[in-house]
């Protein structure tokens, strides 16, 4: 479409041009004059030659000059003169000739003709071809826009895929199952019909969506589920149709759907009901996936991060056999997954992924490909031929605190709170056994904070148990209690502490039965929309006096961990004191630096 809109804009230069050249620069080259002047200068006898061009007169003087004048039609040019009053003697002195007719007159006169008509037939036409365009583009707006692969080169394979060893040998044994069905059907197993692959966003689902296209060998289709749904009532359901009979065409085959809530929500979760363009979509997901039609070797494999949205009839077995769940990888997973993200990558010989694995707890693997790559980031703004574990160091606690703000000009005043708040936090981790062990300390200012206290776990921890709660309320109270006892008065700096300290007292209370006086029950049902996924609410299902008590334990919780915190810290008020005048010397103090003051 690009190169004949080019080329019609071509050839309408070049005609413009061409009649440009014949018609205006060539009567532009010569003067022209008035017939009456051309007698005038007969008389005078300065005439040496006429040529006689159709109508027009070429004239040259005796000065060797050119004029060019008109002559009237179907009158001779000596005619002409001698009624216009040049004498017989003049006129028997100028030497008069025809011009041969050009071999261009006829082109001419033809072009004249049929330039406009060629014109008026090319704007028809280039008219025809835009509506024949749009028909196209309106014939096709139901079909598909799965894009497919034949997994004839694959990028992605399975040993790209790492921390998710189980969800890998899942998906693998699909691609075997499409390899070699044999196996299988020998002993009466049938394929899967869909797989839901299930984990928190950044996991891997896609990736491991990647490797199984390149890992099967048979036609690979994938789609979002954003792309189903138009404005339009029925074209969703129009492209699920197309697409799942061009897989039946291409069969067997996988079809990848990602972020299948996108169309998968709960039917009539609406305001009012609801049946719109969405539910029609998913209406027919669910008759192609197990519908009367069956006998197909199409495997449907599907990623969200909110399965708890998707319609019960589309999660139930003979739709989605098996719900594969990536979930975030341990140490030894990171460590893979490090692995996998550094090839290529020059690493210096300091670099120790498995120190790096273990001060990055909770991430997952975008989070580490993240990682890795701010590193090489700042290797390469320091002009470093290799990356090195003070970049990695660096890029943990920017991916975790955000980047550093040393530019931010802070008053003294300020500066020292900042260092007492920061040296409160770390001295009651620091004496508190149940507490992660400090990292790091700074006063230097990352993101939205003004200084950040880091600790990191030793181990993975999947449960929490009440003591860890407590320690953790009274290491968040630690900077305000600092703040306190140094300058008997309080900042505003302490907010996010007090909020997360809340938030945590009242979650043991109400969700996790931490408390003795309520004892081991839950209060509260929290109301979700499903159309919109978001909490909107929580419905009390209990009294006002239960409220009362609950209020009363979330402040004893607080106030005990308050109280625990300023103990320890008038009990090492000097320590307290030595820490901040380290930090407001040196600004950072990392784990080694800290463990040396208590040494």
């Amino acid at each position: 479409m690009r190169w004949s809109r080019a080329l019609y804009a071509v050839l309408i230069l070049v005609v413009l041009a061409f009649l440009y050249g014949v018609f205006v620069l060539r009567a532009e080259s010569r003067d022209t004059i008035e017939i009456s002047k051309v007698a005038e200068l007969a008389n005078k006898n300065q005439i040496d030659t006429i040529t006689v061009d159709q109508n027009e007169l070429v004239i040259k003087l005796k000065n060797n000059s050119e004029v060019v004048s008109n002559k009237e039609p179907e009158i001779g040019i000596i005619e002409t003169l001698r009624i216009l009053g040049v004498s017989e003697e003049n006129l028997s002195a100028i030497k008069v000739s025809v011009a041969p007719r050009s071999a261009w007159d006829g082109w001419l006169t033809v072009l004249g003709t049929l330039l406009p008509l060629i014109l008026i037939g090319g704007f028809f036409f280039f008219i025809l071809r835009q509506a024949q365009g749009a028909g196209n583009q309106a014939l096709n707006f139901g079909k598909s826009r799965a894009r497919m692969f034949t997994g004839d080169k694959p990028t992605v394979t399975f040993d790209d895929v790492a921390g998710v060893d189980e969800a890998r040998q899942e998906l693998a044994e699909i691609v075997e199952f499409l390899r070699e069905p044999e196996k299988f059907i020998s002993l009466g197993a049938r394929i899967p019909k869909g797989v839901l692959m299930v984990g928190p966003p950044g996991c891997g689902k896609t990736l491991t969506a990647k490797a199984i296209s390149g890992e099967a060998g048979v036609p690979f289709f994938s789609i979002s589920g954003s792309e189903f749904v138009e404005m339009f009532v029925g074209v969703g359901a129009s492209r699920v149709r197309d697409l799942f009979d061009q897989a039946k065409r291409n069969s067997p085959c996988i079809i990848f759907m990602d972020e299948i809530d996108a169309v998968g929500r709960h039917r009539g979760a609406g305001l009012g009901g609801s049946h719109d363009e969405r539910e029609q979509t998913l209406n027919q997901i669910l008759v192609e996936m197990d519908g009367f039609d069956t006998d197909t070797n199409v495997i449907v494999v599907a990623a969200t991060n909110r399965p708890d949205i998707l319609d019960p009839a589309l999660l139930r077995p003979g739709r989605f056999d098996r719900r594969v769940v990536l979930d975030r990888p341990d140490r030894k997973g990171r460590e893979q997954i490090l692995n996998i993200h550094v090839k290529g990558k020059p690493l210096a010989s300091n670099v120790d992924l498995p120190v790096v694995a273990k001060q990055t707890p909770g991430f997952v693997g975008a989070d580490l490909e993240n990682l890795v790559n701010e590193a090489a980031i700042l290797a390469a703004r320091r002009n470093k031929k290799q990356i090195s574990m003070l970049e990695f160091q660096e890029a943990i606690e920017k991916v975790i605190a955000g980047p550093e703000r040393k530019s931010r000009i802070i008053p003294e005043k300020e500066r020292n709170i900042i260092a007492h708040h920061e040296a409160g936090h770390a001295l009651v981790m620091k004496l508190i056994p149940e507490c992660d062990p400090v990292h790091k300390v700074s006063i230097i200012a990352r993101g939205m904070a003004g200084g950040y206290t880091l600790s990191l776990p030793v181990d993975d921890r999947y449960l929490k148990n009440q003591s860890k709660f407590e320690a953790d309320l009274a290491a968040l109270m630690g900077g305000r209690v600092a703040e306190e006892i140094i300058f008997d008065e309080i900042t505003t700096g302490a907010s996010n502490d007090l909020d997360r300290a809340t938030k945590m007292a009242r979650a043991m209370v109400t969700q996790y039965g931490m408390s003795q006086k309520l004892g081991p029950l839950i209060f509260g049902e929290k109301d979700e929309l499903v159309f919109l996924g978001k909490e909107i609410g929580e419905q009390r299902n209990y009294s006002e006096e239960i409220a009362r008590q609950i209020d009363h334990e979330v402040r004893r919780i607080v106030e005990a961990a308050y109280n625990r915190a300023t103990q320890i810290l008038q009990e090492n008020k000097a320590k307290l004191e030595e820490i901040a005048q380290r930090l407001l010397k040196e600004e950072t103090l990392d784990a080694q630096s800290f463990e040396a003051i208590f040494a």
